[in-house]
């Protein structure tokens, strides 16, 4: 039998970062913060590989790409259209690709040179899909199927105009047709990409048969050899572009024989693309002006590194509770965000933080709605099924100290919350500040309102008073 050998090169998560950038590295000393990234950097390792390995690669780009950066942000994902044609993706899938309502991406989708595949995605008035459920590639003379699968949680914790009109789905119920359609037309190697994450990954390969590899994305795993599940190879390569993904196959008539994957640093080192350079350039020579302004000053490392709670998010609840004047803030346990080291903070760096630019907002909740908040937030990060995981990092919240045990039963995991004065009390309404619905979801609270202050110039307000290497009441859970 003749054995062929195909590569597969993944991008995941890149969250709109054009150009290199701190990233977060953890040491046995502790976080480092390397300048690692930048599309041109990459660019120049994919052309490396496929100059290596001629007509074999396969290049997938598992979604969050079009948005998290400034110029992403504020061209609504359109100045990347460019840039992510010139990288020639073979397909990709999605997830905060739909901040804009589905509409606009499927209209940014008519402008990619590459398939944008969900079959987990439906209109809700057709039953239609909007997108290709899946894609036959041959290369190296292998038939490779790629199934792809959106983030599920687009219409069930992502903000309603995300999903308007549309539902996802696990896709576990479509998959076992689709493999079966794919293989009816000779595929040899059959390949899921992912946007569910990978605890969702790894359910899937234990309930699917027939996958051979799933390139998984979403919860900015970096993982150094794939994990395998029967058959099944997952492999999952970080998140801003700090990294690539390459799994190499042998391939003859029985399947895949034998593997060898490397998670790759995208670092300086690396000679850029000069024709990605300029595409980039492009975009970000207008924006230098505004974003390269030094706003102020930090004596913290800020990152979102973590799953309790985050540096980074503390500066930015303490800058919106300093803008409403309360004790309590809560915001969304976002994963996405650069690092920003020690030294001068850039109006770039704001950006970063909460590219959204949401409003400040206030809502009063009682005791018992705040309980039910963080209740629901430690349900929707450590679900023991997978697919309750809804969310990103826990809620981040400021001005309370929550002891709780991450081990209990759904609903049962907060012990007790005390703020300045003493153990929450349940009937008491308390002010808490807040920014997006996923800080604060609409359910909840009483005499909501929006301030007139965006959350990028409460930042820029706090920190041009300079941000100190502790951040006084920043709120902390404590597992006990």
């Amino acid at each position: 039998m003749t054995t062929r050998s195909l590569t597969i090169i993944q991008i995941n998560d890149t969250h709109g970062y054009l150009e290199p950038h701190p990233e977060l590295v953890w040491t046995e000393a502790g976080p480092s913060y390397p300048q690692m990234g930048g599309f041109a950097h990459i660019a120049a390792m994919v052309s490396n590989i496929r100059e290596e390995r001629a007509d074999g690669v396969l290049l997938l780009d598992n979604g969050d790409t079009f948005h998290g950066t400034y110029p992403a942000v504020t061209s609504k994902g359109l100045a990347l259209v460019p840039i992510v044609n010139a990288l020639r993706v073979d397909a990709m899938t999605a997830h905060w690709e739909f901040a804009w309502g589905p509409e606009h991406f499927i209209s940014l989708t008519q402008q990619l040179n590459h398939p944008m595949l969900a079959l987990n995605c439906y209109a809700v008035a057709t039953g239609e899909r909007p997108f290709a459920g899946s894609l036959l590639v041959e290369r190296a003379g292998i038939k490779v199927g790629v199934i792809g699968l959106a983030a599920t949680i687009i219409d069930k914790s992502m903000p309603p105009h995300f999903s308007r009109g549309y539902r996802f789905t696990s896709g576990i119920d479509e998959l076992p047709d689709e493999i079966a359609a794919l293989k009816g037309r000779g595929v040899e190697v059959v390949v899921l990409l992912s946007h569910q994450g990978f605890p969702q990954d790894v359910a899937i390969a234990q309930s699917v048969e027939g996958l051979d590899v799933i390139v998984s994305g979403h919860t900015h795993n970096r993982l150094e050899e794939p994990v395998e599940v029967g058959t099944t190879l997952i492999i999952q390569s970080g998140c801003h572009g700090s990294y690539i993904g390459r799994l190499d196959l042998d391939v003859d008539d029985t399947g895949i024989t034998d593997w060898q994957h490397r998670l790759i640093p995208v670092t300086p080192s690396i000679q850029p693309d000069l024709a990605m350079a300029g595409l980039i350039e492009t975009v970000m020579a207008p924006l230098r002006a505004t974003l390269d302004v030094v706003v102020g000053q930090t004596a913290l490392a800020m990152h979102r590194g973590t799953t309790l709670d985050a540096p980074m998010d503390d500066v930015l609840l303490a800058a919106i509770a300093d803008a409403a004047g309360t004790g309590i803030a809560l915001s969304n346990g976002w994963r996405y965000g650069a690092p920003i080291r020690p030294g001068p903070v850039l109006e770039n760096d704001l950006w970063n933080i909460i590219p959204t630019n949401p409003p400040v907002s206030t809502v009063e909740l009682t005791g018992a709605e705040i309980h039910s908040i963080i209740e629901d937030s430690l349900e929707s990060t450590f679900s023991a099924d997978p697919f309750g995981q809804m969310g990103g990092y826990l809620k981040r919240f400021r001005g309370l100290t929550v002891l709780g045990k991450l081990e209990n039963p759904k609903g049962t995991r907060v012990v007790a919350i005390y703020d300045e004065d003493g153990p929450l009390r349940m009937d008491h309404r308390y002010t808490v500040a807040f920014v997006t619905a996923q800080g604060v979801p609409d359910k909840f609270g009483q005499l909501r309102r929006d301030l007139d202050i965006k959350a990028i110039d409460a930042l820029r307000r706090y920190v041009s008073r300079g941000v100190p290497k502790v951040i006084p009441n920043a709120g902390r859970f404590l597992a006990v």
